[in-house]
This record gives C-alpha cells, structure tokens and sequence, in this order.
C-alpha cells in the first residue's frame, strides 16, 4: 500500500468510522447472535492474494458490528463507561502511522517528552498535589490500565518495604496489602503477580452505610499484622468504587498509612475525571498522603483506550524497583541522568505514543469543553436518580456523587434480576449489575459522549414499563 492507496483507503475508513457513529443509535447496544457465530461465518483462512479495502469494510459491516456490544453505543449504560472521541482516535491514527517505539527517551525524545508534560498538564487540569508533577521528584506516566497501575504501584512499595529485597518477597518475610470490601479485583491479581499470594492482600471492612473503607479497622489490621511478623507494604484505597462510586476516606487512611510508613496508592480508574471541576475536587481530598494515584482518562475522559494516568511522587523509588539494563540498550543519553526512560515506569519493555491521543483530547475540547462533558453527566445521573426515588416500586442503593446510580426493585432479588434481563433484551439500552449489602442492584452508568437527556429519560421509561405493578 503505497502513500496515495493509503489515502484512498484512509479517506474510505474515516468515512465509514463516522457513519457508524452517525447510526449507532438506531442499532441494538448489544448482539442476540449465540456463540460462536462470527467464527462460523469466517473463512478457513486468509485468501491467496490480497483484497480491497472496500471488501474488508462490507465485511464489518455485514459480519461485524452485528455481533458487538457497541460501547460507545448512547444507550450504553453498563460496568463504567469507556468513551472516545473524534480526536482521540485521529491521535491514535497519527501514532499509528508514526509507528514509534517508546521505550527510552534515545529510541523517540518526543515521544517521551510529549508524554511527560501531558501528564503535568493532566496533574494541574486535576489539581494534583506539586508533588506529583515532573518538576520535582515525582511525575507521571502513561500505563495501559489501572490495573497495571497497581500493579507497578505494588512492586515499588515491596521494593521500599523490603529494602531492596522485593525479589525474595514471599522468602525472607511475609509482605502485605490492604484494601476494601469494595476495591477492585486486580489488587487481588497484582498481589498474586507481585508474589505475595492470593492470602497475602487483607481485605479490610466496609462503612455499611457509605460502603467506604473503615480506617479504624485498616489501622487494627496493620497492627495485628506487625504483631504476628508480617510487613505492611501497600494500602490501595478508592476513589470511586467500582460497585457503587464510593469514596473511601483518603485523609484517614494517609494518616494511618504515615503512621505505619505504609505506602499508599490511590485507585481513581473511573473518577479520578470527575476532578477537572473544582466542585467536585472534595472527592480527592487527602492526595497529599499519596505515594501513587491513577486514573483513566479511557474511561470517562473521552481518550480510547488503552491510556492511565498514574503518577509517583517519588520517581526513583520506582525506577529502583523495575529498572533492568541490558548492554543493547545502554546510551549516552541514558547514562547522562538528563533524560526519562519509561521503560523503567512500567512492566513491558516497549511502549506506543499514547500521549498523542491525549494531547489531541485536551487541545480540542479545552478545559472547559471537558468540564462540560463530566457536568452534564453528572446533571443526567441526578435526574435519572430522582425518577428513581420518586417511584415507590424502586429503592436507590447508594450515594451516587458521579455518574453512575445504583437501584434495585423493593420486590426483591429475583424481580430485579428478571428486571435488567427485560431491558436488556429489548436492545434499546444496556445495564449491567452488583451486590450491594448482598441485594441484586442494577448499575445504570452514564458516560458516551453521544447521551443524551432523552436517551436517559428512555432508559428510565423502559425500565419503568418493564417493571410493572
């Protein structure tokens, strides 16, 4: 493909991007077709000589976007959103076609440079602590996912826990972490990957009301811990509960994780967003006492995935920790100490331009233009919130400070679960659901940037008809 079929073809793709976009509201949010179908309706193999773009885009759209759940669908309203955006993907497009590897600051300087100082800009648009920012010791970095976010946040605190020694965690002594009822599975997993075992995180209990981590039971576990031997090495608290969106009490849980030269990272994969409007800062109250802090501009902050924003306020603590050199990848410029290689941030060795996505995010839609798209949201949540307790045949199950409303039917589990099987099967919308005090709740989580009120007020309408009396 020479450059001028490219630009045929590219012309051809970007046109059929935009009306799948343009139509996406008169599709289903989500395929009926059982397993297995498009594998069924797949050659047995690629064919002997090549074919044409236009072949490959009637394929999608007769063999694939049928059988998708489409995200970016604007009723969509399952597990968090995961939203981009035109600017988004025509950054993903450029680094695509750059096709840089980003490992050291030798193999793309701009690369690297880019990506740091879109982080410091995220950190200010998010009023981070100072700390954080490339212009003292700590900075920022672009990961694939809170997920492993807290896993290179987990293997720097063993690091520092151990002295040096996190290679023999598991051998010399006992390490652990800490966290909520309500934190994410992937803790579980980082601890596991980190080798401290599937016993080795301690799950610590739950306000009942605000469904927020307990600081005086976090601080009885640690001590019960130190007791018996064991290390406290990480405290992973939430902002913004996958469950529910609650916020655990960050200012407490620092004060605590002081006291006990604990680490402490902070998990905001879905809400950190809700942080580019000052009203809403009071939700990232403590960061002071962070060691680490992510969130996921792919999620509710109109970036594509994949792209996490996770700082350290303390850099060389973290290159300590994943830093492995090689002789093929010694250079002048590394061994200067002037420049930041990201291979030594993170667990894979290559990295792609992601911060290109980013900075086309935030050039386009500005400040402002991103404080509008969390407002509104916010706005539609509150709305489709009051329906819902207006109306004695639903009960709202938690606080919802965000986007995300969580209810159920007073009737009971099996009516709620029968409920959400209803509206899904109508594919006029789609909603996922959890347990809240052990209650079936179906989670409605309002994020495409192609929602509207009317499209809410939909949802509403449908899952009122199908409730019944």
């Amino acid at each position: 493909m020479d450059p001028e079929e490219f630009r045929r073809a590219g012309h051809a793709v970007v046109d059929w991007i935009a009306d799948y976009w343009a139509t996406l509201g008169q599709r289903p949010v989500t395929s009926q077709d059982p397993p297995g179908a498009l594998a069924a309706a797949l050659p047995a193999g690629p064919t002997a000589h090549g074919e044409p773009v236009a072949a490959l885009l009637a394929d999608l759209d007769a063999l694939v976007t049928p059988r998708l759940t489409h995200w970016q669908h604007p009723g969509f309203f399952g597990y968090f959103p995961a939203n981009t955006s035109g600017p988004s993907v025509l950054g993903d497009l450029v680094s695509s076609g750059l096709g840089v590897q980003g490992m050291l600051w030798a193999s793309a300087p701009a690369c690297t440079e880019l990506e740091t100082v879109m982080l410091d800009w995220l950190a200010g648009l998010l009023g981070l602590p100072e700390r954080f920012r490339s212009t003292g010791p700590g900075g920022g970095v672009i990961q694939d996912s809170a997920s492993s976010a807290t896993l290179v946040a987990t293997l720097a605190a063993l690091h520092r826990a151990s002295g040096g020694r996190w290679r023999q965690v598991g051998v010399d002594r006992r390490y652990r972490a800490y966290t909520s009822t309500e934190g994410h599975s992937s803790i579980e997993k980082a601890a596991r990957i980190a080798g401290l075992g599937g016993d080795g995180v301690r799950v610590v209990a739950a306000d009942p009301q605000t469904l927020a981590m307990d600081p005086d039971a976090l601080r009885a576990a640690i001590r019960a811990d130190l007791a018996a031997g064991d290390v406290p090495a990480i405290v992973v608290a939430t902002i913004g509960t996958t469950s529910t969106t609650a916020v655990d009490p960050v200012p407490q849980i620092g004060a605590v994780c002081a006291e006990y030269g604990v680490w402490l990272h902070v998990d905001a994969a879905y809400a950190g967003a809700a942080a580019v409007c000052p009203e809403l800062r009071w939700s990232h109250a403590g960061l002071e006492y962070a060691d680490s802090y992510c969130f996921d501009p792919h999620k509710w902050l109109l970036t594509g995935f994949d792209c996490d924003a996770f700082w350290v306020a303390d850099s060389a603590e973290l290159v300590e920790a994943l830093t492995v050199l090689p002789e093929f990848l010694r250079n002048a410029a590394s061994d200067s100490g002037a420049v930041v290689d990201y291979r030594d941030w993170q667990v894979p060795l290559g990295r792609r331009f992601r911060a290109l996505k980013l900075w086309f995010v935030l050039r386009w839609y500005g400040v402002e233009g991103l404080r509008a798209h969390v407002r509104s949201h916010v706005a539609l949540a509150d709305r489709f919130a009051a329906r819902v307790r207006a109306d004695d045949r639903f009960v709202l199950a938690a606080p919802h400070p965000f986007s995300l409303v969580c209810f159920r039917l007073a009737a009971g589990d099996e009516a709620s679960a029968g409920l959400l099987e209803r509206v899904n099967a109508t594919g006029r919308v789609f909603l996922t659901h959890t347990r809240v005090a052990g209650r079936f709740t179906l989670r409605l989580a309002i994020g495409s940037p192609l929602t509207t009120q009317a499209h809410v007020d939909d949802a509403w309408e449908l899952l009122s008809e199908a409730a019944g009396r």
